[in-house]
């Protein structure tokens, strides 16, 4: 198997997506905040000093995935059609960020998706840090992706 992203003297090197047709792609990610109990009751009764911490973190979350081009050096812009962010507590400590992007383009948008995810939690732990230091933000990573040349990925629990 070869990196997309280096070219045959062993560069770092933008993928050519000239010749690529052009599908609708999906992406879906995820990431997960673990914090203390306190931290999460605060955030659902919007007592965080800051203000509205999922509201904000969802734009954070769709305005990073807008930039994705600009914060990882070699993807491409891509014209996204949807972006939405999306938040669960799984339990009293842990906040389950989902992500989704979609556009019609020659290359997919799992890095959107990614981005979407760790912008959101990154916002999260910034508007919080006052009362939780100790916050982790974990297990940022692609749930699927659809459409192009290399097809459908759903993970799988592998281990």
């Amino acid at each position: 198997m070869q990196f997309s992203h280096i070219d045959e003297h062993g560069k770092a090197s933008m993928v050519d997506i000239g010749d690529k047709q052009e599908t609708v792609r999906t992406a879906e990610a995820v990431a997960r905040l673990k914090m203390k109990p306190e931290t999460a009751l605060l955030i659902k009764e919007n007592k965080i000093k800051k203000g509205d911490v999922l509201s904000c973190a969802r734009i954070a979350g769709i305005m990073g995935a807008k930039k994705t081009p600009e914060l990882i050096p070699l993807c491409h812009g891509v014209p996204l059609e949807k972006v939405s962010v999306d938040f669960k507590f799984e339990n009293e400590t842990t906040l389950l960020i989902s992500t989704f992007a979609k556009c019609e383009y020659k290359t997919g948008v799992e890095m959107e998706a990614l981005t979407a995810a760790s912008v959101a939690a990154l916002t999260v732990y910034d508007m919080c840090k006052a009362v939780d230091r100790a916050m982790v933000i974990q297990e940022i990573r692609l749930l699927s992706k659809s459409g192009g040349r290399s097809g459908d990925y759903k993970f799988e629990n592998e281990g």
